[in-house]
């Protein structure tokens, strides 16, 4: 799979750029079937920096309701990324 395919997008809120702060901690939204190695190979060859760790957690999909009756949304997996304490990623 292409490292832009794996990644789909940088999870930015209040906890997250804590983390990225204090912690060199970086969080991503990932594709479901990507295993461990393969986020790690992709934040490398996108950011250009050196991981240290991954951890990913899959998130149940919750039930929404709309005018039309309720509806189920997808799981979403999230990977959470520790950077080399040398390097960082510079999101905006």
């Amino acid at each position: 799979m292409e490292a832009t395919r794996i990644i789909r997008r940088p999870l930015v809120t209040e906890k997250t750029t804590h983390e990225a702060s204090e912690h060199n901690r970086y969080a991503f939204e990932v594709d479901r079937r990507s295993k461990k190695g393969d986020i790690r190979r992709a934040v490398e060859e996108i950011y250009g920096v050196r991981v240290v760790s991954v951890a990913t957690q899959v998130r149940k999909g919750n039930r929404r309701r709309n005018r039309h009756g309720w509806f189920q949304v997808g799981n979403v997996k999230h990977a959470i990324v520790k950077v080399h304490a040398e390097d960082r990623i510079e999101l905006f």
